[in-house]
C-alpha cells in the first residue's frame, strides 16, 4: 500500500480510534513494503518522515485541528526535525508509529514519533517542532491560543533537557539557513590555493 493509500486509510479510520486527548498517543500499524525500502532492503530514511507525517495527520484529524485550522485560515507548518535510527526495519517487518504531542512553548509545539517493532523495541525516534500560521493575521499563533480554541484547558509541561537542546539546535540551524547557509561554517581555503 503506497503513501496515498496509507493516508486515505489513516483519515478514514481515525473516527474508530476516538478523539485525540492531549498527552495521549496515536498508534498506527504498518508493514515495511517493497515501495518503502532502499538498496539495503530496509525502510528508506525518507519514508520515516512520511510515516511520521501520517501520525501527525492522525493527531490533527482526531484532535479537531484540521477542522479548526480550515475554519480559521490557519496553516500547520513544520519547523524542523531530528531523527535517530537505532534498529533497522527490514522488508515485510511489522511496526507501529507511536506519535504524541509532547509539549509546547510560545509558538512552537514539540512532537515525538517512535517507530516500534513488533517485538516492542524502538527502531527510530523523530522529534519535531511545528506551529500554526494565521494567514489572515500574518503571524504564528501562540500554541496556548490553539489549545484554547480547541476547548482544552491543558497546560504544557516544562521542556525536558533533551527537548530544550533540540529547540536550541533547531533555532541555531534555522538562523544559519536564513543567513544563506554558510554563516559561521569554516571555509577550506586550501582547495582553491594552487
Amino acid at each position: 500500500m503506497y503513501v496515498w493509500a496509507r493516508l486515505a486509510r489513516t483519515i478514514t479510520t481515525a473516527p474508530r480510534r476516538g478523539p485525540y486527548v492531549m498527552g495521549g498517543e496515536s498508534r498506527l500499524a504498518f508493514r515495511c513494503l517493497p515501495t518503502d525500502i532502499d538498496a539495503n532492503v530496509h525502510l528508506n530514511n525518507a519514508r520515516y518522515m512520511t510515516l511520521a507525517d501520517l501520525g501527525r495527520i492522525d493527531i490533527f484529524v482526531r484532535a479537531g485541528l484540521v477542522t479548526l485550522a480550515r475554519r480559521n485560515g490557519w496553516a500547520p507548518m513544520m519547523g524542523g526535525l531530528q531523527s535517530v535510527y537505532v534498529r533497522e526495519i527490514r522488508l515485510w517487518r511489522r511496526f507501529e508509529v507511536v506519535s504524541s504531542i509532547e509539549t509546547w512553548e510560545g509558538t512552537g509545539v514539540i512532537g515525538k514519533y517512535r517507530f516500534v517493532l513488533d517485538n516492542g523495541e524502538t527502531a527510530a525516534l523523530i522529534m519535531t517542532t511545528a506551529g500554526f500560521y494565521d494567514r489572515t493575521g500574518r503571524r504564528f499563533l501562540d500554541i496556548d491560543e490553539v489549545v484554547a480554541a480547541l476547548g482544552h484547558k491543558v497546560q504544557p509541561r516544562p521542556l525536558m533537557e533533551a527537548e530544550r537542546m533540540f529547540m536550541t539546535s533547531h533555532q541555531g540551524l534555522r538562523s544559519l539557513a536564513k543567513a544563506g547557509g554558510a554563516a559561521g561554517l569554516p571555509v577550506d581555503k586550501s582547495a582553491s590555493e594552487d
